[in-house]
């Protein structure tokens, strides 16, 4: 993951500066000027968020004129990248407090002009949350767009749990309100539209599992060649939680297993090291078993309790009579996004969403 100086630092505000200098030539931007040197402690969105108060401080005008002004911006080849966050989000704030329909519309469209540059997807948050049909609606007309950003913009900017955004607390109220515009999209013929509707519906089955479950079984009945992939994405959350239904839209039945495992290769583990664990699989039941193999590490808690983190092993079809054997290493180094606590700890075996054995072992300090 960058760092937030690697993308929204004094190079890219210095390019929202000099843009808006040559479109706006007459306006007092010394405190978005001032901006660029109070961003060193700040987080991203703060980043944008400052440089966002900047701009509008700039432009206090009404929302046509501030649109006039980013629309002339828009012609300079440089105004892109990181640069435009600020600006995206400015403009929604502007069209939002004006409170007209003109102006939220307007202020729509000028994100879906924006968005080939950097994704409009943050800003289109203050629309959803003022009215979140209107915008809807608008986003829906979006799916039809030529221009790939512009579709991918409705079906990104609408995600219940879009990464760095706010939430719009009303889509996350009205589960599967945003299913219409991924209807639309599933099948669209851009990777880049297809991978934006599969996380979205990933969102979407952390709250309404069944829900989404229904929606892929549609999809697969009515797919192109990338639905089956899109679908496996898409389901990949629920998959790991076992979801029973979700495995069998993708082939992996209940089957008649015979497990010999998980057994480790340590009981005492310092932290820093790794675990090895072995198991052995047999089909005993007569027909072919598609298998989907995970994992599950159960760790200690610093308060004591234990959470458990699904891992994906493989997947393999297992004849009749027939056994395979797994084996993984997994490291307990500590991870800038995963602490470890000395204590108990135990890896589960789960197989097409049935636990088939667990073993434990201690994790030292």
């Amino acid at each position: 993951m960058p760092f937030a100086d690697e993308l929204l630092g004094p190079d890219a505000a210095g390019t929202l500066f000099r843009t808006m200098r040559t479109a706006a030539p007459g306006a007092n931007l010394s405190v978005l000027e001032g901006s660029i040197d109070r961003l060193g402690p700040l987080a991203l969105r703060a980043r944008a968020d400052l440089l966002r108060d900047g701009l509008l401080s700039a432009l206090p005008g009404t929302y046509t004129e501030f649109a006039r002004i980013i629309r002339r911006a828009a012609t300079d080849p440089d105004f892109r990248g990181w640069a435009v966050w600020p600006v995206t989000s400015a403009v929604a704030s502007k069209a939002v407090e004006e409170n007209t329909s003109s102006a939220f519309d307007d202020g729509m469209a000028l994100l879906a002009e924006l968005t080939g540059r950097l994704s409009s997807e943050f800003a289109i948050r203050s629309f959803l949350r003022a009215d979140l049909d209107r915008s809807l609606a608008i986003a829906s007309d979006w799916t039809t767009s030529s221009d790939e950003h512009v579709r991918r913009l409705a079906s990104e900017g609408t995600r219940p749990y879009l990464p760095w955004s706010v939430r719009v607390p009303e889509i996350l109220a009205r589960p599967g309100v945003t299913v219409p515009i991924l209807d639309r999209l599933y099948r669209d013929d851009s990777d880049y539209v297809r991978r934006s509707v599969a996380n979205h519906l990933n969102d979407v089955s952390r709250d309404v599992p069944d829900l989404v479950v229904g929606t892929t079984t549609r999809w697969l009945d009515s797919p192109d060649a990338h639905t089956e992939k899109l679908v496996r994405h898409a389901l990949r959350t629920v998959i790991k939680k076992g979801n029973r239904d979700a495995l069998e839209l993708l082939g992996f039945a209940p089957a008649d297993l015979d497990v010999d495992g998980p057994t480790l290769d340590v009981t005492e583990l310092p932290m820093g090291g790794e675990v090895e664990f072995t198991a052995s699989i047999r089909n005993v039941g007569t027909e072919p078993a598609k298998v989907a193999i995970d994992y599950i590490v159960h760790h200690t808690k610093a308060n004591g309790g234990v959470t458990g983190k699904t891992f994906k092993l493989t997947t393999r079809t297992i004849t009749p009579g027939d056994s395979i054997d797994v084996r993984r290493q997994h490291s307990f180094k500590p991870l800038t996004t995963r602490k470890y606590y000395p204590g108990p700890h135990s890896i589960e075996l789960q197989i097409n969403g049935v636990s088939y054995g667990r073993a434990e072992f201690s994790l030292g300090g």
